[in-house]
């Protein structure tokens, strides 16, 4: 194994004093590593793109989007998955994010784990991947092992697979349907990849599942229309987004909210169409839950009376 080659392992020559400079400095010089991150995720926004649609034909289908990765790269995951249910008001099992070494990897560090190439596909048939599902795979280095052993897997088993690494020309990159590549160069601190490449990783994972959500209709104009209120400061969200969307003052918005039984989505499709709660909700329904949709059919049922 040959680190070297790894742009994600190279020295970085603009940061070579990070030691012997003021705090100040320091903080600047981050600051200017940090700035280099967008671009770098910029340049691969066609393949995002690509994995924003195929993510979301997989759940309209009844799939999955499965995370997978070793490390920064598990939790960064996780965390994604695990913001999608209050954002997004997504079942907790429709975004999975996988780590290797389990549970306790998540707060420290499984010694070994991600050098099981094994262990990626058993982790999956764990999970119960299937076909159906759509699998990410995250590594800094694009050589994780762990992470090309699910990927094996689960081309084995005809599902689309993406990767998402920030070295060029790696193994998963040539493995996987859709490659995102952010080339972010080498970190402040050598080989630390929970700088600039986790930063990288953060910004592409949140494109995938937010763009994904806004494709299922979870989003109106870019208000959170599927938000769920699990907290007072979600409560007080679920509420300005009905009057946001509606024009509706705060006392209306709060019983529209309680006629819809908490749903926001179904409480602006009211206000908008003026429908009794049922039959806005079977619209909503016959609409797959995209308010425009309904809106346009309730347009269209207009103009035909």
């Amino acid at each position: 194994m040959d680190l070297t080659k790894l742009t994600t392992e190279s020295r970085n020559l603009d940061t070579l004093e990070i030691d012997r400079v003021s705090t100040l400095e320091m903080m600047r010089m981050l600051n200017r590593e940090d700035m280099k991150v967008p671009v770098a995720v910029a340049k691969s926004l066609d393949r995002i793109a690509e994995a924003v649609d195929a993510a979301a034909n997989a759940m309209r289908s009844g799939g999955r989007l499965i995370y997978i990765g070793a490390g920064t790269s598990g939790r960064l995951g996780i965390l994604d998955a695990s913001e999608c249910p209050p954002t997004f008001g997504t079942d907790p099992g429709m975004v999975v994010g996988i780590i290797a070494g389990g549970k306790e990897a998540i707060l420290k560090a499984v010694e070994g784990a991600e050098d099981d190439f094994a262990a990626g596909a058993s982790d999956l048939i764990g999970a119960g991947f299937t076909k159906e599902d759509i699998l990410v795979g995250i590594a800094a280095s694009g050589r994780t092992p762990y992470v090309l052993g699910a990927l094996e897997h689960a081309k084995k088993l005809g599902a689309v697979t993406v990767s998402v690494s920030c070295n060029p020309g790696s193994e998963m990159a040539r493995s996987a349907d859709i490659p995102i590549v952010a080339e972010v160069g080498p970190e402040a601190i050598t080989g630390s990849t929970r700088l600039k490449a986790g930063t990288a990783q953060k910004l592409i994972l949140n494109m995938i599942t937010t763009g994904t959500m806004v494709k299922l209709g979870k989003v109106y104009s870019n208000l959170m229309v599927d938000v769920s209120a699990t907290n007072e400061k979600l409560i007080e969200r679920r509420k300005n987004i009905v009057m946001q969307a509606t024009g509706a003052d705060s006392d209306e918005a709060e019983k529209l909210i309680e006629l819809s039984e908490g749903s926001p989505k179904l409480a602006i499709l009211i206000k908008l169409t003026g429908l009794e709660r049922d039959e806005a909700s079977l619209l909503l329904e016959k609409s797959s839950g995209y308010i425009l949709k309904a809106l346009d059919a309730t347009d269209n049922k207009v103009r035909e009376e």
